[in-house]
């Protein structure tokens, strides 16, 4: 049992730095062709937090672990919103611009809505499968959410600093050779561990992409926007936060089901509803005492309500 919890952590390690290689050597690459930072953070920064999630559901479409798949982005989501948001929250408000209050997310909300439509085939007399054709229609909103990010650049002058060294072209194409096959070699021991660990404990493989997949996979998000609040940048803390759920949910998803086509467990069910509760509850926030702003006390909520709810989960189990 120590084997299988070793390789996984090692299996993370490998992951994120991975993911942090990737960014790296994209984002150095980016500059030296004129590219903003903006455009880099938008889309190669979201992406590189959003790339450990991508690998292990990509090898666990592959080796047909469905509930891994949903378990790792519906927890991703709800760790993001409740554990990330709840710990920046209480580190420092965050003051919120109105364009994610107004647009962002309810996009968020909007894709969670999509996702619980067509996994649940609510509306065709069919099994719960979120098919390669549902995968499409998930991608080709996603490319809208692309689209609105280069509208949004267009019509507003946002500066987001990414510190970037000036690399040789052989030191960038390395980084991103080595960052992508660390992501690949990672993701494959995360998957397979965590699955021998499920079977070990007798844990089901919801719960294990809910918890442990979850959480090691939502580490760069964690990091990135614990770092932006101290910084006090709350633009960064909480545009990285919503960014990122909307790109497990519609980048995400369909890619994995594009690969192959996943059974949804309509046990998930009531973890999407607490992740469209929680992005409710986001949204009303901005407008209760300090307007577009998360304070304190609604931060702690957000944790709270994660705490017990994962209690709830594991007493469940046991």
């Amino acid at each position: 049992m120590i084997l299988p919890i070793t390789i996984l952590i090692i299996g993370f390690a490998i992951l994120i730095k991975g993911a942090d290689w990737l960014v790296s050597g994209a984002s150095s690459l980016a500059k030296k062709h004129n590219v903003s930072d903006l455009v880099i953070g938008l889309t190669i920064v979201s992406f590189g937090t959003s790339a450990p999630e991508l690998i292990v559901n990509s090898i666990a479409s592959l080796q047909n672990h469905s509930d891994i798949i949903f378990g790792n982005v519906i927890g991703s989501n709800n760790l993001n919103l409740f554990v990330i948001l709840g710990i920046v929250g209480l580190i420092m408000p965050i003051t919120v611009q109105s364009s994610t209050v107004w647009k962002e997310i309810p996009i968020s909300f909007f894709a969670i809505i999509v996702v619980f439509v067509l996994s649940n085939r609510l509306f065709l007399q069919t099994n719960n499968v979120l098919s390669r054709m549902d995968g499409l229609v998930l991608l080709i909103l996603f490319l809208l959410f692309l689209f609105y990010i280069y509208k949004q650049m267009k019509t507003e002058r946002l500066e987001l600093e990414i510190a970037t060294k000036e690399l040789s072209n052989w030191k960038i194409w390395g980084l991103i050779s080595i960052g992508l096959a660390g992501l690949v070699f990672g993701g494959k021991l995360v998957v397979n561990n965590a699955i021998e660990i499920a079977v070990d404990f007798g844990v089901s493989e919801k719960i294990i992409g809910l918890t442990i997949i979850a959480a090691g996979t939502s580490l760069p998000e964690l990091v990135t926007s614990v770092v932006a609040a101290l910084k006090k940048n709350s633009d960064i803390a909480i545009g990285n936060i919503i960014g990122s759920n909307i790109f497990n949910l519609l980048l995400i998803l369909s890619v994995s089901s594009l690969i192959n086509p996943i059974r949804y467990n309509p046990s998930f069910n009531t973890d999407m509803y607490i992740l469209a509760g929680g992005t409710a509850f986001l949204f009303i926030a901005m407008f209760t005492l300090g307007k577009k702003k998360l304070d304190r006390w609604e931060a702690g909520i957000l944790l709270a309500t994660f705490i017990i709810y994962t209690i709830y989960l594991i007493g469940k189990e046991v």
